[in-house]
């Protein structure tokens, strides 16, 4: 069993996003797992991801059951151009939820990365179309320095190799989702038409 089965995730779950949620193994992006008729909030998490996407083309690799690798879908309801914005407020809500979650002094690095010590910990892909934006959120939690690529155009680090520990993946998945609905919610009531 996973830690990010539905059974240990649900129930720590404070709001909206992530419902429905939806674990699998294995898959080649959880972007590509949400569907157009899927509700506002919906999630997607794998255990690993065989052609998980970054920036620019570039690949996110994880060994199988390393990282949190999610992908969220929202339903804006404000101008699409405000959209690309997206991608700092969930950045900036990542950063949030590992500060308060587990005490690190992460913070965005523009556009989409959250950085902990000047090293990349977090990815942000966010990918609109149909009248929808869906936020693919990759978060480096239990690699060792041996797991991590090596061939990156920014050097990257995890939350194991940061704090000399492991860290529960669920509880910080629920964590995250919360502070990506406070974030998002705020930045609605600024922009909503």
């Amino acid at each position: 069993m996973s830690d990010l089965d539905p059974e240990l995730v649900l129930p720590l779950l404070r709001g909206r996003l992530g419902r429905p949620y939806r674990f699998v193994e294995r898959c080649p992006s959880t972007q590509r797992l949400l569907r157009e008729d899927d509700p506002e909030g919906a999630t997607v998490v794998a255990d690993e991801q065989t052609e998980g996407r970054g920036r620019l083309g570039r690949r996110w690799e994880a060994p199988p059951g390393r990282a949190i690798l999610c992908s969220v879908l929202l339903r804006p309801d404000a101008p699409m151009a405000l959209w690309p914005e997206l991608s700092l407020v969930a950045g900036e809500a990542v950063a949030e939820a590992l500060r308060g979650e587990l005490g690190v002094d992460a913070s965005l690095r523009y556009p989409n990365d959250v950085v902990l010590a000047g090293r990349k910990l977090v990815g942000v892909l966010p990918e609109a179309r149909f009248g929808r934006v869906v936020l693919g959120i990759g978060v480096n939690v239990n690699q060792s320095a041996e797991e991590l690529p090596r061939e990156t155009a920014k050097p990257a680090t995890s939350l194991r190799i940061e704090l000399g520990r492991e860290t529960p993946r669920a509880a910080l998945l629920a964590a995250i989702l919360a502070e990506l609905e406070r974030g998002y919610d705020a930045w609605l009531a600024k922009h909503r038409r």
